[in-house]
This record gives C-alpha cells, sequence and structure tokens, in this order.
C-alpha cells in the first residue's frame, strides 16, 4: 500500500473542535504542506483554537461558507487545492430535533457543494469526508461486536440522517465520477477547547463553579471517548495512508457509562460525587449506546495513545487555566440547554467541531433502513413550545392563533413583565422552548397617550423588556422581541423618496415621541443580551380592517391624512416568518418590514379600488397635522435586505398588501 503526500490541503471547519487540533498537528508536522482553513465561525468554533499556527507561513484562514459554490471553486483554483478534508458539519444532536432544515442544508448541501466543485475542477486527489458512529443508529446493549465499516446505516435522529445522506454523496461521486474518496466513523471525542455545550467540558466547567452535575436520566447510557490528539493522529494516518473508497472507524473499545465520567471528574476535583451529582429529566431520543470495531484502523497503523485518566486530567488542567476560551457560556451549561446560539440559514452555519462525531461514506451493499423504535417510557415531546406575553394585545393574540393553526404548543404568559418573579413562575411552569414578547405600550388609543403616562411607559417598554430578556438569558431561552422602526426620520443620508433606507446597524435619529425614545432606549441596551432577536415592527397592517389598531382602518377613519411613503409590517405575511425564525434561532436586529414603501395615498386608492368605490379622503401637510397630535410622528424608510436575504420569498409592500389585505377582503361593489 502506497503512501499519498499531500500539497495544498483545505480543511472546512478548522477553527472548530476536532478540525483545529487536525490542522494545527499538520501545520507543524509538514512545513511543506500548505493549510488552508475555511471556517464560517460559528457558536462553536473559535479562532483562538488556530493560534498555534497563526504565525506559520504555510498557513492561511478563510472566513466563508461552504455552501458558497462561487468560494469554493474560487479557493480550490486559486490555492491549488488537491486535498480536502471535510470536517464542517452541524453537529448537536439536540439542535437537530428542532431546526433539521438547517442541517439538511449544512450538513447535505454544504458538502454536495464541495464534491461538485471537485468534479468541475478536477484536481483534487484526495477527500476525506469526516462523518459519525451515529449513523449506525444504536446498538444493542449486549452486543459483544462493534459496527465495523460495511454495517448497515441505521441514524435514528435528524443530525445522523443528514450525516448518513452526505456519505451517500461522497460515495455516489466517488462512483460516478471517480472522486478520490476516504470517509471516516468516529467516536465522541474529548480534550482541550471543545465548546462546552458536550458532556465532558460542561461537567468540567459546572465542576470549577462548585455546581451539580446534571445527569440525563438515570446515568446508564454508554458511550466511548477519545483523546482529540489521539484523532488528530488517526487523521494524520488516514491522510497519509488511507486507501481511496474505504471508509475508517475511528473508535475504541473502552466504554463509560455517563454516570461513571460524572463521578471521575468528581473525583479529580475532590468533591463527593453523591452530593455533587443530580438526576435530571432524560432528554428525548437519547440512544443508550454506540459501539465501533476499530480493528481496520488498527490494521493501518494507528492506536489509542491516551489513557482516559491521562486525557481527563490534561483536559481538566487546560478548562482551569483557560476558563474564559469561550466566553459567557452558561446558556450551554443548563441541564437542557436551548441552544439559541444557532442561527438559521446555511450561511450561518458549518461548525466544524465539537466532538466532531468523525465521518465516513458508505459501501455499496449497505441499504437505509428504518430501525425498530426503541420503547420509551413516556411519548416524544414536541420541538417547540412558545410561551407569549402579550394576549390582549393585536400581535399576541395573532400569534396565538397561528401557533394553533400551525400546532405549535403555546401558552399565554401570566406574569408582569417588570415582576421577574412571576415570570420565572411562567417559565417553570411552561417550560418553553422559545418566549415571544409582544407585550408593550404603544398608547391608547395611539402614541400621544405615553406623553403624559411616561412611568407606565418606562416600567413596560424599557424594565419589563429588560428583566424578560435577562431571564430568558438564565434559562439559555431564545426571546423574539416585538420592538419597532419607528426610531428613524428621513434624514440627508436617506431622503424621502431616495430608496435609501435605514439599516439595522443605523443609530436611531427619531426622539420626536416619548413611546419613541424608550423603545430606542431600550433596543440599545437589549444588544447586551445574546439570546434577544428584535423585530422592528412599523405602521402594521392585516387583512383584518375592523382592527382599531390596523394602520389602514385608522387612516380610512381619519378626516385628513398626511401623504408620505413609509415602510410598513404586513401582519398577515410577517408573523408567519417571526415563528420561522424563532425555529432557526436567529438572534439580533432585524428590520421586520416588507421591502419597499407605500404611501398614505397609494394605500387610500387600493382601499378605494378594492372595498369601497365611494370612499374619498382629504390630505394636509406635516405642520398642519402637528397641529391636532401631541407627539411628532415618524416617517422613513427602512432597509429589509436582511430579512429578504434570510426569506426570499417576501414580497414588496405593495405587492403584499393586494395579496394578503385587500383580495380577501375585496367586496362585490369594487370588483
Amino acid at each position: 500500500m502506497g503512501s499519498y503526500t499531500p500539497k495544498n490541503i483545505l480543511i472546512t471547519g478548522a477553527a472548530g473542535f476536532i478540525a483545529s487540533h487536525v490542522a494545527n498537528r499538520l501545520i507543524r508536522s509538514y512545513p511543506d504542506y500548505n493549510i488552508v482553513v475555511l471556517d464560517k465561525l460559528d457558536y462553536c468554533s473559535n479562532l483562538k483554537n488556530l493560534l498555534p499556527s497563526k504565525s506559520s507561513p504555510n498557513f492561511k484562514f478563510v472566513k466563508g461558507d461552504i455552501g458558497s459554490a462561487d468560494l469554493v471553486n474560487y479557493l480550490l483554483i486559486t490555492e491549488s487545492i488537491d486535498t480536502i478534508m471535510h470536517f464542517a458539519a452541524q453537529t448537536h444532536v439536540d439542535n437537530s430535533f428542532g431546526n433539521s432544515f438547517e442541517f439538511t442544508k449544512n450538513n447535505i448541501y454544504g458538502t454536495h457543494v464541495l464534491l461538485e466543485a471537485c468534479k468541475v475542477t478536477g484536481q483534487i486527489r484526495r477527500f476525506i469526508h469526516v462523518s459519525t458512529d451515529e449513523v449506525y443508529g444504536e446498538t444493542d446493549e449486549d452486543a459483544v461486536v462493534g459496527n465495523h465499516e460495511a454495517s448497515q446505516l441505521l441514524p435514528t435522529n435528524p443530525y445522523s440522517a443528514t450525516k448518513a445522506g452526505a456519505e451517500m454523496l461522497v460515495m455516489a461521486y466517488g462512483r460516478s465520477y471517480g472522486l478520490p474518496v476516504i470517509t471516516t466513523r468516529g467516536n465522541n471525542v474529548y480534550g482541550p477547547n471543545q465548546f462546552p455545550e458536550k458532556l465532558i467540558p460542561k461537567f468540567i466547567l459546572l465542576a470549577m463553579q462548585g455546581k451539580p452535575l446534571p445527569i440525563h436520566g438515570d446515568g446508564s447510557n454508554v458511550r466511548s471517548y477519545l483523546y482529540c490528539e489521539d484523532v488528530a493522529e488517526a487523521f494524520e494516518l488516514i491522510l497519509h495512508k488511507g486507501e481511496v473508497g474505504h471508509v475508517y472507524n475511528i473508535g475504541t473499545k473502552k466504554e463509560r457509562r455517563v454516570i461513571d465520567v460524572a463521578k471521575d471528574i468528581c473525583r479529580l476535583f475532590s468533591v463527593d460525587p453523591e452530593t455533587n451529582i443530580k438526576f435530571v429529566e432524560n432528554r428525548p431520543f437519547n440512544d443508550q449506546r454506540y459501539f465501533l470495531d476499530d480493528q481496520k484502523l488498527k490494521i493501518l497503523g494507528w492506536s489509542e495513545r491516551t489513557i482516559w485518566q491521562e486525557g481527563l486530567k490534561k483536559t481538566i488542567e487546560w478548562y482551569t487555566k483557560n476558563p474564559n476560551w469561550w466566553g459567557d457560556v452558561s446558556g450551554a451549561l443548563l441541564p437542557h440547554p436551548r441552544m439559541l446560539m444557532m442561527p438559521g440559514g446555511i450561511e450561518r452555519h458549518p461548525e466544524g467541531s465539537e466532538e466532531e462525531k468523525s465521518e465516513s461514506f458508505v459501501p455499496s451493499n449497505t441499504r437505509m433502513l428504518v430501525p425498530p423504535s426503541k420503547s420509551c417510557s413516556s411519548p416524544r415531546k414536541p420541538p417547540y413550545k412558545f410561551l407569549i406575553y402579550g394576549k390582549t394585545g393585536w400581535i399576541g393574540g395573532v400569534l396565538g392563533k397561528l401557533c394553533e393553526k400551525q400546532g405549535i404548543p403555546f401558552e399565554y404568559g401570566k406574569g408582569r413583565l417588570q415582576d421577574r418573579s412571576s415570570l420565572l413562575a411562567d417559565i417553570q411552569n411552561v417550560r418553553p422552548t422559545h418566549v415571544f414578547n409582544a407585550a408593550g405600550v404603544t398608547g391608547r388609543p395611539n402614541v400621544d397617550w405615553c406623553e403624559s403616562h411616561k412611568a407606565e411607559t418606562i416600567r413596560t417598554n424599557v424594565a419589563g423588556t429588560l428583566t424578560l430578556a435577562d431571564v430568558c438569558r438564565e434559562h439559555g431561552l431564545l426571546m423574539m422581541n416585538f420592538a419597532t422602526g419607528c426610531i428613524f426620520e428621513y434624514d440627508a443620508k436617506h431622503p424621502e423618496g431616495s430608496g435609501v433606507g435605514f439599516t439595522e446597524e443605523d443609530k436611531p435619529n427619531f426622539f420626536g415621541s416619548f413611546y419613541s425614545k424608550t423603545k430606542a432606549m431600550v433596543e440599545e441596551l437589549l444588544k447586551e443580551f445574546d439570546n434577544v432577536c428584535t423585530l422592528r415592527v412599523r405602521m402594521p397592517i392585516s387583512s383584518d380592517l375592523n382592527n382599531p389598531r390596523n394602520f389602514i382602518t385608522k387612516i380610512s377613519r381619519y378626516n385628513k391624512v398626511v401623504n408620505i411613503p413609509n415602510s410598513m409590517t404586513i401582519l398577515d405575511e410577517l408573523l408567519p416568518i417571526s415563528i420561522e425564525m424563532a425555529k432557526r434561532n436567529l438572534r439580533g436586529i432585524w428590520n421586520f418590514t416588507n421591502p419597499g414603501v407605500v404611501s398614505h395615498n397609494e394605500i387610500l386608492e387600493m382601499y378605494k379600488q378594492y372595498i369601497d368605490p365611494k370612499f374619498t379622503w382629504a390630505n394636509f401637510t406635516i405642520e398642519e397635522q402637528a397641529k391636532v397630535i401631541v407627539a411628532a410622528r415618524s416617517n422613513n424608510e427602512m432597509d429589509a435586505s436582511k430579512l429578504k436575504k434570510e426569506f426570499p420569498e417576501l414580497l414588496p409592500i405593495k405587492e403584499s398588501l393586494i395579496k394578503y389585505v385587500f383580495e380577501p377582503n375585496k367586496t362585490n361593489s369594487a370588483q
């Protein structure tokens, strides 16, 4: 069997856990190899993982997404890549139940993009695809022989199903186009640099803080653990000695129950396991055991070097010296974390890391089968449950109806936003996956009310919103916060009619009403919370033309209206999108409006055309309007390109008005 010598290697996801150890090892040991790292820098990736290689002349880092075909093709050609080691993937199993489409996009589509680029450029001499032991499915508890490389693939969760799907593509490109592919499937990996959503670093950080270690169920689940440097050595061997078209298990026959892992960590911290371990509700779909046959890789020349006690001690020493490597990870340390850090959309998520469930391809005699379901003591829980604040409000009420329509379990919050204890009780009782805040003071009947009720406005819009955000952060929950875009007004850089809208990064410039002041204030403060998705709503409109909050209803009842183009929010289209944003765990600030602007007169012309042919109205100037209102009104155009990029199907404002509002309400007399 010959030896392979690469020249220019592309490693995807190498700012993550396992791939960073592989990259650092190759960069250090083979100065003649040029290593290019491609990573999106998602939540469990960290450039600090590549610090050992930072000054090496044979290392280059590129921030980017494997789903971008143009970028991948460009890198392969300009860097003369002859070898790819493909680690980038979504790997956190719990996330895959609530965000499975994103796993398909990243793990399958991302892999497909790489394979197609390899086919098109025709220059790849090795494609090493990193898969996971989970593609084999759950191993019987009494099995004495592990899964070998030709075993059937029986994935039991969306994550492992997408990895199996990616393997099928790798195999197909190997057979159809002669791509020189090698696949690996690996056991769990532990060691320095691992993001603490995984068991061992989570337990270590909790023990460092003197907190109890949470065990799911009874702790009898069995896993096999390999130290990261041993795994990096395995990849080094497979790169040079692996045979094209083959699959290699990277595993160990040394298995450990989760409860025993916790006890070992307690002992190394000199604490009593009896008092420092707590048993919590088991997570759904928690496979009992994964067991690999590792003989093939041993024949190639690899063996596990690091014994468990030594590897665990090294890992604890590293986390003790680097307690803040990952920043604030309090959400990940909860017994049942909600991984709010995983945004949606293929551009956001390759992750090259984590227990990188090392990877693989499938031999021709493999058939995909549906495994018999293991009996569970309790029925499967739905993937989502929403806690909604603002039951009596317009948006909160519509959200509840949408949840009913989509079959999403939800409850309305009973607590008042400014009462922390009542919010904690709500979360304890409901146990939501996401929290929607549609509560707030906008004024009765309009924002003028806030001018004479400033204390009440502050209490809800500022103090209450911040309290809810903090409680959610404490519990690892994403808060979808309905905010306002009425914090801007046309100015010299964003003149009326220019088509230049205010972006998510622009600073508020409108303080004409006390309502807008409080909203701008709380938006700025919420930037300190990484668990909040702020949705800037403007002049909301819905198909319910009897609702007094509806912008169309309002202006159709006024004696006179101004005529100014504005960005607006069609709730019938955008509120379902807010639910999808929650499912994708999107965060940050979003202009939550339809693209483009529409003026008062244009809306009323549509109203006349579709609803009431006899309708008439009169205009007046902003100066004339100022005489009959207490607080000034915001007029602006919002740049909705960020939302449009995430949801390409989003309609421009005028098209959305016709489709969602006027067509459904069209009267016979207007036809």
